[in-house]
């Protein structure tokens, strides 16, 4: 499915979202949770835009702003978030990919 919101589930509760993240001006194509953090989620998409959100203060209504925006030179199609180094996410468009410091 084409989307460009992002919506977060509680597995107890899967009928009801917790928060739905906008903030996308087209499809999203990754997700990755920060790995240090349970509170922070990145997304990525055909936008070219990686956006960081602070999901600290889970509301209902949707999400607009994140708390960090990247713009890419083309549509993000994969991301992943280092493990050891929490500080860092990779990024991949077009044939590049890119290491951003967060």
């Amino acid at each position: 499915v084409d989307s460009r919101r992002t919506i977060i589930l509680d597995v107890r509760v899967p009928t009801t979202p917790v928060v739905e993240l906008g903030g996308h001006g087209a499809c999203l194509n990754a997700t990755a949770w920060a790995p240090h953090s349970h509170c922070h989620i990145c997304t990525a998409g055909d936008d070219k835009q990686a956006l960081i959100w602070d999901l600290s203060s889970m509301q209902v209504k949707p999400l607009e702003e994140p708390i960090l925006a990247y713009g890419a030179e083309g549509e993000i199609n994969n991301l992943q978030w280092s493990a050891s180094q929490p500080d860092w996410i990779s990024i991949a468009y077009r044939d590049k990919i890119q290491i951003l410091r967060v």
